[in-house]
Formats: C-alpha cells, structure tokens, sequence
C-alpha cells in the first residue's frame, strides 16, 4: 500500500442510498498497517467526526491545488477518510518549531494568496458551494514547494445532522462569512508577527484596528524575517488584515474581490 496519504481520524458513517463509487477502499487492516499501528494518525476534523456517503462524494469531487486531496476512505469495522500527504507539515509547525528554517517573506506571501485562491474555489466554483472552512495555521498544510493547503473542509460544527454544504443565501450564510473572514485576517497576521492565534487572537485582532496601529507595525513583525520583506506589500497585507477584521460583522465583500486585491497589492500571480 502506498504510504503517501494522511490518515486522519474522521469516521464514515454507512449510506445505502448514495453509494461512494470514485474513491478508493482501503480495508482497515490496510489503514492500521500504513500508519503503524495508527501512530501516524495526524489529527482529527475540528468540525466532528461522522460523514455520510453523499458528503463524502461532495467531498472527493473537490479539485484545487490549495485543498487537501480525498484520495479514499476505508471500509470495514471502522472507517476513516484518506487524505494526500502533504511533505512539509502544518503551517503552525513551521511558524513555532525553532527547529524549522524560518520561512522566508515570498513564501509567507504564496500562502495568503494560495489560501484566499482555495476560498474562492470552494465559494463560487463548486455546487454546491462549499462555505464550512477552517483556516488556521494548525489547519493549513505546506507541500514540497511551500504551497498552501486548506485541510479541514466541508462539515458544519460538531455533533451537526445537516447537510454538510450550504446554498448561497445571505440569511443563512453571514455568520459563517464573517467568521471566514475574521480566522483569514488573523492568519495573515499570523503570517506577518510569527505570534500565534491560538494565544494571541485577540490581541492580534484588536491590535490591527487601533487607530494608532501603523506606528508599532515594524515592532510587531516576525524577528524571523529580520529586514527581508517588502515595506510595500506588508502594507497591503496589513490591509487586508484589517478589512477581514473589521468586516467580520458585517461581510459585504468576500474572497473574488479580497483574492484580486492581494493579486494586485503583493504582485504575485498563481499559475
């Protein structure tokens, strides 16, 4: 069996309706095998633990190179979800081991953008659209050249029987924008300081909309990055760091419009 997949610990609950016909089964033997016992189990969905057949097969029809690849699930006494590996581990690893090399102001810059180009996919590009995200440091993975992942996608908070992809509606879906749009603010502010969200998430978040902000920027930036980035595109990415924040509450513009900007403010474009 091959062995470059994530294993994680999401249960598939049984489905005689909608069979999962496109993935590929692993038996539980398979799975206990690759992951050595399930020693290399990496974690679970922050969302819960059950999936049903159809929201698997919403699930392994996502196709975008930000977003974690459901390669398969497993059948059998228990049933988990495969996913592709991803080399070079969780964001949160990179920015908080001091083991890790630092990554440099460009890569810090693809991540955003590879981050904000995955929301637009899910948000506007697949049907149903695809608005339960969790965006994180913990939940963003790093491939072999450094582009990000989102790996938590698609289940609604925990313990939940609905369906897991909401309709386009502004009634239904507000709430979950602006939460979209606070944990991408705080990740690029993750990104620019190197100081966790998990610990600092709201001082993060109150420190960017002090008026009196922009005179302690290049106090609170990453002493990982020394002087290595551009004075210009911090501004930028500041700036939407702030819009995300700010906008929480009431998101009236969303990925399309925040993905061009970042475009055009960081001069990177995804191919």
């Amino acid at each position: 069996m091959n062995d470059s997949f994530i294993f994680k610990m999401r249960f598939l609950l049984r489905s005689r309706s909608v069979p999962v016909t496109f993935l590929r089964r692993f038996s539980y033997k398979d799975i206990k095998h690759a992951t050595d016992g399930f020693s290399r189990v990496i974690g679970t969905s922050s969302h819960g633990a059950s999936y049903k057949a159809r929201e698997v097969q919403l699930l392994g029809r996502l196709h975008h190179r930000h977003i974690v690849a459901l390669d398969g699930f497993s059948v059998g006494r228990k049933r988990f979800l495969v996913f592709e590996n991803v080399e070079n581990g969780s964001l949160k690893e990179h920015l908080n081991d001091p083991l890790k090399t630092p990554l440099d102001w460009r890569i810090r810059l693809k991540i955003v953008v590879g981050v904000a180009a995955a929301l637009e996919y899910l948000h506007f590009f697949c049907d149903p659209p695809v608005y339960h995200v969790s965006i994180s440091s913990s939940t963003i993975m790093l491939d072999e050249n450094y582009n990000a992942k989102l790996s938590d996608v698609g289940l609604l908070g925990s313990g939940s029987s609905d369906h897991v992809m909401a309709r386009r509606t502004s009634n239904c879906n507000a709430q979950v924008y602006g939460n979209i749009m606070y944990e991408l603010g705080l990740l690029i502010l993750e990104l620019i300081t190197g100081q966790s969200s998990d610990k600092t998430g709201t001082d993060l978040s109150q420190w960017i909309e002090e008026s009196c902000f922009p005179t302690s920027i290049y106090n609170m930036i990453d002493p990982d990055l020394g002087n290595n980035y551009d004075s210009r595109e911090l501004k930028g990415l500041l700036a939407v760091a702030r819009f995300c924040i700010k906008s929480a509450d009431e998101p009236n513009s969303f990925t399309p419009q925040i993905y061009r900007y970042l475009q055009k403010k960081v001069s990177i474009h995804m191919t």
